[in-house]
């Protein structure tokens, strides 16, 4: 099944900007799916299993070395 995943990344800290790109580079760096970068969010479009498993492993580093975070997520599927 085919799913669509948009997502943002909130670092409550100053220095913001570091953990959102490191957040999209790994999820890039996957490459079992099509990211989409925008200035409001990311969309994440691929098989359910290989999204999921994606945002499972990536997003507890981002809370274990850029501390307090919010995820807003929104996901739309099955995609035909």
């Amino acid at each position: 099944m085919k799913i669509g995943v948009e997502i943002s990344l909130y670092p409550l800290r100053n220095d913001f900007i570091p953990p959102i790109r490191g957040f999209i580079e790994r999820l890039n760096a996957d490459g079992r799916f099509k990211v989409l970068t925008n200035d409001m969010s990311t969309q994440i479009f691929g098989s359910y299993d290989d999204v999921m498993s994606a945002l499972t492993r990536e997003i507890r580093p981002t809370f274990e070395s850029d501390g307090k975070s919010i995820f807003v997520m929104k996901v739309l599927g099955p995609l035909g």
